[in-house]
């Protein structure tokens, strides 16, 4: 009897242990299958809804670099506009043979913007953020005279001042939300870059 009963104690806990396995299997291949999922949902998403261009130019360095790859979320500003400090893709004056620009948001609709020595200046106020953080202006083009932001219009920078064509330059001025493809958002590995969403420039 002592026999039998330690043989069925050795088979219930042969019986647990398979049951515990199975259990876990059947939870990993669950995973792995909601991960597959998200990963073709993305994938879709992006094909839909989503853009990839190439910078043009140094005028982001060092958040991008010339030639790098980013994503565009052409979804992001269909009921909300830009934010300041979003990094935004257009076409300026809507001119669909040009390539896409990339650029920062500095100041937004209802907003008067001007530059005096060099420095940003919004609603009269010098940005401390950007003390230290960018070059001085070396060319205030047309802002160089307060502009007053109507209803969906922007003002642009580039991250390198000093070598950007931007909402300073005649031909390009502020940016309307029909000029913008979308928001900037992800960054792909390019030579030492790393693959990453974009985040807002901060002093380090």
């Amino acid at each position: 009897m002592f026999r039998k009963r330690r043989r069925r104690s050795s088979l219930t806990f042969s019986n647990r242990r398979k049951n515990a396995t199975q259990a876990i299997i059947k939870e990993v291949f669950s995973w792995l299958g909601v991960t597959a999922v998200a990963v073709i949902c993305a994938l879709a998403f992006m094909a839909a809804f989503g853009m990839q261009i190439g910078t043009v130019g140094d005028s982001m360095d060092p958040v991008l670099y010339n030639g790098q790859k980013v994503l565009v979320n052409k979804l992001s500003y269909i009921i909300l506009g830009p934010k300041k400090g979003d990094i935004i893709a257009f076409l300026p004056n809507g001119n669909s043979n040009s390539h896409y620009y990339v650029k920062r948001v500095v100041a937004v609709p209802g907003e008067k913007v001007q530059i005096i020595d060099g420095s940003l200046y919004i609603n009269g106020t010098l940005q401390e953020d950007d003390d230290g953080l960018y070059d001085k202006m070396e060319d205030e083009g047309i802002a160089a005279n307060e502009i007053k932001l109507e209803k969906g219009e922007y003002f642009v920078l580039g991250d390198n001042r000093n070598s950007s064509e931007d909402s300073r330059s005649a031909n390009i001025g502020v940016v309307k939300s029909n000029m913008i493809i979308g928001k900037v958002w992800f960054k792909l590995k390019s030579g030492d870059n790393k693959a990453g969403l974009i985040l807002k420039r901060s002093k380090w």
